[in-house]
């Protein structure tokens, strides 16, 4: 990614779908103990920490993020949190093991099969692991939906997401498509954002990200019922 996208997201409440209504359904799928503890894989901002703490209260938040301006924001949201540790690192290798592994919109970038794989050794016994995938809706999507996605040649429905959950020795417990309102809840504050800079002098890299970024939350308007990012509640088999 360039300097210009992560220019015009810096300081963003969210770096993608998500909101506290998907992650509170996604937790009362599972009985997570009061003092369990989590790990934020991919933590961005640090967006979900405070959920994640509402149903763990007596709990610890490890959140992890290969982004030091991401990691450098949640730190500062959580400096006088004694519960919560966010750290620079690699997702795919966390300290120790946990009762829940959460993670928004990230595992992608480990592989669904080989993410879940590597982390069964990260999760103590009775634990789950929640994440998201990007993934179409229906079969036939619309011509713009699927060249826009094109970028993501591995993309499949759900059906697909679901197979590679049993090919890392998984099943899955629930799922379900973030709803209309974690969309809006990322990219109205980049909306905003993009707004907020239309119009001003900006160099080659922002204009093409200030573009790119419009034309993502424009399309989802459009044709947001053809894909979108399923939820998964996973437990190792």
């Amino acid at each position: 990614m360039s300097d210009a996208f992560f220019a015009l997201h810096a300081g963003l409440p969210r770096q993608g779908p998500g909101d506290r209504e998907s992650l509170d359904w996604a937790l009362a799928q599972i009985a997570l103990p009061p003092d369990a503890r989590m790990f934020d894989a991919g933590c961005g901002p640090g967006a979900d920490i405070a959920g994640l703490l509402a149903h763990a209260p007596q709990g610890q938040v490890v959140a992890m993020d290969c982004h030091a301006p991401f990691v450098a924001q949640a730190q500062a949201a959580f400096a006088n949190d004694p519960r919560v540790s966010v750290m620079a690192g690699d997702m795919a290798n966390p300290d120790g093991q946990f009762d829940l592994i959460w993670c928004a919109g990230a595992l992608y970038f480990l592989g669904v099969t080989a993410g879940l794989a590597g982390w069964r050794a990260h999760l103590r016994p009775g634990g789950a692991v929640v994440f998201s995938q990007i993934a179409w809706r229906n079969a036939q999507p619309a011509p713009a939906a699927r060249a826009f996605w094109r970028a993501y040649p591995a993309m499949c429905d759900a059906a697909g997401v679901n197979a590679w959950v049993d090919a890392a020795g998984w099943r899955v417990l629930a799922q379900r498509f973030l709803p209309h309102a974690a969309w809006a809840a990322y990219y109205d504050p980049l909306q905003a954002r993009i707004d907020a800079l239309r119009g001003a002098a900006h160099g080659t890299d922002m204009a093409q990200a200030l573009a790119a970024e419009q034309a993502e939350i424009d399309l989802w308007r459009a044709h947001g019922d053809d894909y979108g990012y399923l939820q998964i509640v996973a437990v190792p088999v």
